[in-house]
């Protein structure tokens, strides 16, 4: 939503108060440009991970500038999933409707903005919780995926000996991964992964047939992203907070009235900060020289067009991963590496990083990693109770 790296920003973690950044104290964010152009820009639900409100981004949001996430119904005596001491890394249906979880009412809020007679082009901002955890969703959403048909990940128990000290640390295979195993749950909790992704499928879907049958199909850009990809057990591990392709390969999704075609796929790796300078183009609006990302337009029009740059992500302070087509190159704070050629090695199995035979590859990459890794922003300091 600003365009900037982490490593420029010191913003590493999901609790750093980005807006203390010095990078980012007066950054404009996406509708902040947008309405600087012209457009209205409203917001609501999970956006800047729903905790960090900021009000100077939205004419208004929903629910509130204040509140930014609406409730969502809770089961009773949690964790249901019989994991002790997990009532947010948690699954289980909720005897609920539809309409009484949170992201179903963001949907009606969006719903509602592309029923509107808009005077002037506007910018949405539309944020769905799910499927961030607790996978709760009303029980029609698990019933599609009976627990004993479901398919679990292809996973080596042998999958970190070659993954550097400080990887092993991110995976944390004796935390999550080993509850999972010995509660019985690795079923039940990838049928409420699916659960939750199949229930926000529905209110994007919801969103989509809104704006088809509204007055400004034909000449509104949508981006469909996700902040990150998932783990459910491989390389031993759970959630994201790491720099492997699970956690790191996420959903984009782009359609812009006349430059993209239905059923285009293309497979260059880019990433979110690439977002902001593609809507400038798209939109024609003023060009801002600190983005850090580069426009995608050129592969919305030609999907195969030339497109160097491996995708980074950052992970904690001097941390990074690249990906290109073929391989993914990982370098840790302490100099450690991986990487792994996805031509044969999906799942990444195999570092390859120690051998001599890859040494140019990862010489390649080096080129590309941030040369500017500034200090974490601090973080407010609580007060003692």
């Amino acid at each position: 939503m600003t365009g900037i790296l982490p490593s420029t920003s010191g913003v590493y973690n999901n609790p750093d108060p980005w807006r203390k950044s010095p990078a980012l104290k007066n950054a404009v964010t996406i509708p902040q440009h947008f309405m600087a152009h012209g457009y209205s820009a409203v917001g609501g639900g999970k956006i800047y991970h729903g905790a960090f409100p900021d009000p100077p981004s939205w004419q208004s949001y929903f629910p509130s500038q204040k509140k930014n996430k609406p409730d969502d119904p809770m089961p009773l005596n949690r964790p249901v999933n019989g994991i002790p001491n997990t009532r947010h890394f948690d699954w289980g249906p909720v005897d609920n409707l539809d309409e009484d979880m949170g992201d179903w009412k963001v949907a009606n809020w969006a719903i509602g903005q592309l029923k509107k007679k808009h005077r002037k082009p506007f910018f949405i901002g539309c944020g769905f919780f799910r499927p961030h955890l607790p996978w709760y969703a009303p029980q029609k959403y698990f019933d599609m995926y009976p627990a004993d048909k479901i398919t679990l990940p292809n996973v080596n128990e042998n999958d970190l000996d070659d993954v550097p000290p400080l990887g092993r640390k991110m995976a944390k295979p004796q935390g999550d991964h080993t509850k999972v195993l010995k509660h019985k749950q690795w079923r039940k909790a990838v049928q409420g992964y699916l659960a939750s992704i199949t229930f926000v499928d529905t209110c994007v879907g919801r969103v989509i047939d809104a704006l088809d049958k509204s007055d400004y199909a034909d000449n509104t850009v949508i981006v469909l992203w996700s902040d990150h990809g998932w783990h459910l057990g491989e390389k031993l591990h759970w959630r994201k907070f790491a720099l492997w392709e699970e956690a790191t390969h996420n959903v984009l999704m782009v359609v812009a009235p006349g430059i993209t075609k239905p059923g285009q796929r293309c497979a260059r790796p880019v990433t979110m900060v690439d977002i902001y300078p593609t809507l400038i183009e798209l939109c024609n609006l003023t060009a801002k020289n600190e983005l850090e990302g580069q426009s995608l337009v050129p592969l919305l029009k030609n999907p195969k067009a030339q497109w160097d740059r491996p995708a980074l992500t950052t992970h904690g302070r001097n941390n990074h991963s690249l990906r290109c087509e073929r391989y993914r190159y990982i370098r840790y704070s302490d100099g450690t590496e991986e990487l792994y050629d996805h031509d044969n090695d999906a799942l990444e199995w195999n570092n390859l990083a120690g051998d001599p035979k890859y040494a140019e590859a990862k010489k390649h990459f080096a080129q590309w990693l941030p040369t500017t890794n500034v200090p974490q922003v601090p973080r407010p300091k609580t007060k003692k109770k």
